[in-house]
């Protein structure tokens, strides 16, 4: 892909009323530009309080103008900025006005594209500038300030780095195959892929929490009707978002509230009781309870407390456990139990964790949430970066390239393609040797005039 010389022009606040709305154009030798619609030329770098002029010199807004001349700028190209007062009309006017003069209207994330395309940021910086917006919580924000200041950046270049100097002294040894391979070459080659293989481990245990952060993971509430699932839900979500009622079947539909639990966003997930029903519309909410956990990341399969003083699972709970999909973590929670004397607890067995709450009271919830976390894989770690799936997905890539070299290590033409092949995944990561519709799909995900 190649920048293009057009100047584009986009509303770059929030949609709507507010106090400021602001007005950004990016391109090539916008000093006449911004002439045309202000009627006087700009310092650099220096907010200027004027006015914004139509066609035939009349005001359309008063503010403050911003020019950053290329390459000093977010874009790398010349960039302006027209901060006025945050109507719908009057901040329109503003951009066609700009249109007037030459502009085109700005694609959804064409400004960070370009920014991209001057080598202004990394391909996985510009996505963290989306992430930043998009986060949810101040654990995410944070994460995705650090992959904005290049933080993960760096990690995946000091990986490919190392995997350069193997690819070197492979090479190397390639050229000169006619001679005997010293013992030494064959042990920095070992070394090597034990020192890689142990670094891309531990960037993509961050990079899975820094996913994590970004996605959040869909927690599904099963279990048979009237064994306080909404109670539980609402509080989770401390707020009363689901109806709460001694009538069985109350809840008939999906019912979706997201959370944080010590900044990782969730979405936790109420839904109908699982049970043989004859009620149609009831009969729907089942069907869709079944579609909502396989979709889960977990499930927490909710019981009567007065059923473990009865030895734990009965047939129903057993059947609702058999259908959950492979590979999805349950928890076992046991509600009520200020009903029948038991205390609040958290127990460890072959199946998983049983956790011992009332909804009512509040009583063994805090132990709830840390089982949340845990089954989903979060734990606490410094230095947490923001990483997408494909991130997640490139660092496995590698991870089984190495691998697979350290398979093939008296080969040395597989060993070095599979070198190659590690270097590729990584590089994917920042953006270097990217294929185009990659990069049309990730910048297509960002807000216009951003």
């Amino acid at each position: 892909m190649v920048a293009s010389s057009k100047v584009i022009a986009a509303i770059a606040t929030a949609p709507g009323r507010g106090g400021i709305g602001i007005v950004r154009v990016s391109g090539q030798n916008l000093s006449g530009f911004a002439l045309s619609i202000l009627g006087r030329e700009l310092r650099p770098r220096s907010a200027t309080h004027t006015r914004f002029l139509d066609a035939e010199g009349n005001t359309l807004d008063d503010g403050v103008a911003l020019y950053f001349p290329a390459p000093n700028s977010y874009t790398g190209e010349d960039v302006l900025e027209l901060q006025g007062h945050g109507g719908v009309a009057v901040t329109q006017m503003v951009l066609q006005r700009c249109l007037e003069l030459g502009a085109v209207l700005a694609r959804p994330g064409e400004f960070t594209e370009r920014a991209f395309l001057n080598d202004k940021l990394d391909l996985a910086q510009a996505e963290s500038v989306a992430d930043l917006i998009d986060a949810t919580t101040s654990q995410a924000a944070k994460s995705a300030m650090r992959s904005l200041q290049g933080e993960f950046s760096e990690v995946v270049r000091r990986l490919v780095g190392k995997l350069v100097r193997l690819r070197m002294l492979t090479e190397a040894m390639l050229d000169f195959s006619e001679e005997e391979i010293d013992e030494l070459s064959v042990a920095q080659r070992k070394d090597g892929l034990k020192d890689l293989l142990g670094e891309l481990d531990k960037t993509a245990r961050v990079a899975s929490q820094g996913s994590l952060l970004r996605e959040g993971a869909h927690i599904v509430l099963v279990g048979q009707p009237n064994v306080g699932k909404s109670s539980l839900l609402n509080r989770l979500s401390g707020e009363e978002v689901a109806l709460v009622s001694e009538i069985p079947g109350t809840t008939r539909d999906v019912i979706r509230q997201a959370i944080q639990i010590k900044g990782v966003p969730l979405h936790i997930v109420d839904t109908a009781g699982l049970r043989e029903a004859q009620d149609k519309v009831e009969q729907m909410g089942i069907a869709r309870t079944h579609g909502a956990v396989e979709k889960a990341d977990a499930v927490l399969l909710v019981m009567n407390a007065a059923a473990a003083a009865k030895g734990g699972l009965g047939p129903d709970e057993q059947k609702i456990i058999d259908a959950l999909p492979a590979g999805v973590p349950c928890v076992r929670v046991f509600n009520k139990i200020d009903l029948v004397g038991e205390r609040q607890r958290a127990e460890e067995a072959a199946h998983g964790y049983s956790v011992f709450v009332s909804a009512k009271t509040g009583d063994g919830m805090d132990l709830l949430r840390e089982k949340i976390l845990s089954v989903i894989g979060w734990h606490q770690e410094a230095g947490v970066f923001m990483a997408r799936e494909r991130h997640v997905q490139a660092l496995r890539t590698a991870r089984e390239h190495v691998q697979s070299a350290a398979g093939v290590m008296g080969q040395m033409e597989l060993f070095a393609e599979e070198l190659r092949l590690a270097q590729v995944a990584l590089n994917s990561i920042t953006g270097e040797f990217t294929p185009d519709d990659l990069l049309g799909k990730i910048f297509s995900s960002f807000c216009i005039g951003k």
